[in-house]
């Protein structure tokens, strides 16, 4: 039965993915973390998927609840973020069962939601490792597509205070997140810069076991720097999703 938004159907786009996925690919992703069921599916191809759908609500919701990590993925790039509730995104964030879930496809659609913002902060309280990463993941994400106007510039401090404080006993999957989370800063939120580069500083060498893949943590200061040397400190992005 089609989803309304669209004339796709759930079973037609598990087929689709099925028939595209590739053993090789697969093994890449379950060496980053990803979890069974999945097709191994090329995120070009996804692509594709995505510029056909555009967006539909209830076929993204539809195809997360599948549980299949790249029906995942593709739910959270054709998702109607400002449709998404906090009932949504709370279900999103707890069923994310791998880091590009959390990191990516969660974070992405809650920065789009009007509900996002506070989703996030409650998210980075939790006692779970895949949620806690989550919430950092979308508080990135929001600083990367929200004007500054937009932004409350005091809790960012208090934000990049508590990871200063936190980050090292913080769980493996949250403290990289919370590390992105001062590059995200200090790179999208001009105001903000100087004192992000001090917390990275202050931080020092973030440990995350990114397990059999050559993934590295970047150190903040530096990453930031590099941003400033190409000219980009301050320039949001249009979109959070790729």
């Amino acid at each position: 039965m089609a989803t309304k938004g669209s004339n796709e159907s759930v079973d037609a786009i598990m087929k689709e993915l099925k028939s595209l996925g590739s053993e090789q690919i697969k093994k890449i992703f379950v060496n980053h973390g990803a979890r069974e069921p999945l097709f191994g599916v090329k995120v070009e191809h996804l692509q594709k998927i995505r510029k056909r759908i555009k967006t539909d609500y209830q076929l993204a919701l539809d195809l997360y609840a599948t549980g299949n990590s790249d029906a995942m993925y593709l739910a959270g790039l054709i998702a109607d973020d400002p449709k998404m509730t906090r009932k949504d995104l709370d279900r999103w964030a707890e069923q994310a069962s791998a880091p590009v879930h959390c990191g990516f496809t969660v974070a992405w659609v809650a920065a789009g939601s009007p509900v996002g913002w506070d989703a996030a902060l409650a998210w980075i309280d939790s006692p779970k490792e895949h949620i806690a990463s989550a919430g950092w993941s979308a508080l990135s994400s929001i600083v990367a597509i929200k004007p500054d106007a937009e932004l409350d510039l005091a809790a960012l401090k208090r934000l990049l205070a508590r990871v200063k404080k936190t980050i090292h006993q913080a769980p493996n999957r949250a403290r990289s997140a919370m590390n992105s989370f001062v590059i995200a800063v200090g790179s999208y939120v001009a105001p903000l810069t100087e004192l992000a580069v001090k917390t990275g500083e202050e931080i020092g060498k973030v440990e995350v076991d990114v397990g059999d893949t050559s993934c590295k943590i970047p150190f903040a200061p530096d990453y930031i720097q590099k941003v400033k040397d190409r000219g980009s400190i301050g320039k949001k992005r249009k979109s959070a999703k790729c």
